[in-house]
């Protein structure tokens, strides 16, 4: 697939071609790591992230049950803020009570697993698109709510507007996805 927007071109051209996994049997984790994540730089999530993970068995990922179990504080000895906390719980309910269910969850189309995953406290539209682009491996999916992606057609295409670049992104259908993670590259320092 090559784009014939000429900015998407030439990033094809200097970038290798993404490799998009489906990870969707590793839903309940990329959610948990997506809230401990939000708002901080990747060495601190990375940082704080691992420490999460080792409140628990090294082998493999806790459990729903496990992290309910966890005292909050324990979690808060990582660098997880007690809001974060929150919201990871959430997260634990949701999978217990069948809110949310990852063989349903697969087969649903984009818009009802934003619907489905934004009933979770703490889980924002934002997160659930890049569930949906790095998690079940959607090709379709355009994030005009990443900073990112709007600093990147700022740069590259001079457009504020997000009504504009949603625009914009309509003519890299079906392959939008795609076309973030190119925008994502484009702001890494050469």
């Amino acid at each position: 697939m090559t784009f014939t927007d000429p900015i998407l071109k030439k990033l094809q051209e200097k970038y290798p071609a993404p490799t998009f996994t489906d990870r969707s049997e590793f839903l309940f984790e990329d959610l948990i790591e997506s809230i401990v994540s939000q708002q901080l730089s990747i060495k601190a999530a990375d940082t704080i992230y691992t420490r999460f993970k080792k409140l628990f068995d090294d082998k493999k990922f806790p459990n729903a049950k496990d992290i309910l179990a966890t005292p909050d504080q324990a979690m808060r000895d990582c660098g997880i803020s007690f809001q974060k906390i929150s919201y990871i719980k959430s997260v634990a309910d949701a999978f217990i009570s069948d809110l949310i269910d990852s063989k349903k969850i697969k087969n649903m189309t984009d818009e009802e697993v934003i619907a489905a995953l934004t009933q979770i406290r703490g889980v924002g539209k934002w997160t659930a698109e890049m569930i949906l682009i790095f998690t079940l491996k959607r090709p379709d999916v355009f994030s005009v709510g990443d900073l990112g992606i709007r600093n990147a057609i700022t740069k590259l295409y001079g457009i504020t507007d997000k009504i504009a670049m949603e625009k914009l992104a309509e003519k890299w259908k079906p392959y939008r996805s795609t076309a973030c993670w190119y925008l994502w590259r484009s702001l890494e320092n050469n």
